[in-house]
């Protein structure tokens, strides 16, 4: 058994029509569903308690296939800081052409850039930026790579699988 492909990644947002326009305005991604869940799955899917807790769903499509599932609750928390040395999901990535022109369009659109586009020791560029709630987004142009990994990554995987990445793949010593 293997995945087809990556299918979404899902965050929740503090506001939902500001999302779904800024991911509109800034990546050019469109929503392209919506849902509303009844309270009482909220409360037993998602454990979220309350009077009358709510929590619309988005799904924004991002160009190249994956999608961008938001989700809006209330009763809301307040955002928390995720470090990077914390278990569990750090970021998104978008896949750009020319980091330092995106650099340069997100800081004209008011988007918050935490570093400036910086070329790897492989040779690609990436830079992170963060949406109106906090959350990280890497910009990244693989240069090379791109093509490299849409058409020999499946081969890739499994010369690495057998060669140089052949102990990530043996069990783990109890």
């Amino acid at each position: 058994m293997k995945a087809r492909s990556f299918s979404h990644v899902g965050i929740t947002v503090s506001d939902f029509n500001r999302a779904v326009q800024f991911y509109w305005d800034v990546f050019g991604c469109p929503l392209v569903g919506v849902a509303e869940t009844p309270p009482d799955r909220v409360r037993t899917f998602f454990g979220i308690d309350g009077p009358a807790p709510s929590c619309k769903i988005g799904w924004i499509r991002v160009p190249g296939g994956a999608t961008l599932e938001i989700f809006h609750f209330e009763p809301k928390q307040p955002a928390a800081a995720i470090p990077w040395n914390r278990v569990g999901l750090t970021h998104i990535s978008f896949n750009v052409r020319n980091t330092q022109k995106w650099y340069d369009y997100l800081v004209s659109k008011g988007v918050e850039c935490v570093t400036r586009p910086e070329r790897s020791p492989r040779g690609h560029t990436f830079f992170f930026a963060r949406d109106f709630d906090g959350n990280s987004i890497e910009m990244i142009d693989l240069g090379r790579m791109h093509h490299v990994l849409r058409w020999l990554g499946p081969l890739g995987g499994f010369l690495f699988r057998r060669g140089m990445y052949k102990q990530y793949y043996q069990p783990a010593s109890r």
